[in-house]
């Protein structure tokens, strides 16, 4: 999965920290799954039909005082405009909600992120303000857009 993260590019936009290349075999959190985290779980986004990783997502921020956590979603570039967005955030907001029995999820994405804002807008988040230039993004400063779910508004997917 480094070809993800060796993506400056998308790790710029993506990363709440600046982009920094990983070496090979590393240990680093990006990579490596410690399953005593409580706050953070990651998934693998796989294509159904090959089984190709085509990129991560995380259910990050797990706040179990207040129930609630933050949605975040990395895909390959090759991989973009195939409905994987849509679907990776359809399954974590299902264990957000119906497995983790949280009260609300929120997603932080670029204003740019056209893409995830339609991922995020298809499975019901509404968008809740702008954090105007919040985010430094190769050079330049820009907007955020905070978007939100309460389980009361969800609509769970029909079926088991």
């Amino acid at each position: 999965m480094t070809e993800l993260y060796d993506d400056v590019v998308s790790g710029s936009r993506a990363e709440g920290r600046p982009w920094r290349p990983i070496t090979p075999g590393t240990k680093d959190s990006r990579l490596v799954t410690d399953d005593t985290e409580q706050g953070y779980v990651p998934f693998s986004v796989v294509e159904l039909e090959g089984g190709t990783l085509v990129g991560t997502a995380t259910l990050w921020g797990i706040d179990t005082h207040n129930r609630s956590a933050h949605i975040g979603l990395g895909l390959l570039p090759s991989c973009r405009g195939k409905g994987y967005g849509t679907d990776a955030v359809a399954v974590l907001t299902y264990y957000g909600f119906a497995v983790r029995g949280l009260q609300r999820l929120q997603i932080e994405t670029l204003s740019d992120n056209h893409a995830m804002l339609r991922s995020a807008e298809r499975n019901g988040f509404v968008r809740e303000g702008v954090l105007r230039s919040s985010s430094w993004v190769l050079g330049r400063f820009m907007d955020e857009v905070l978007l939100g779910l309460l389980v009361q508004d969800w609509k769970p997917p029909a079926g088991p």
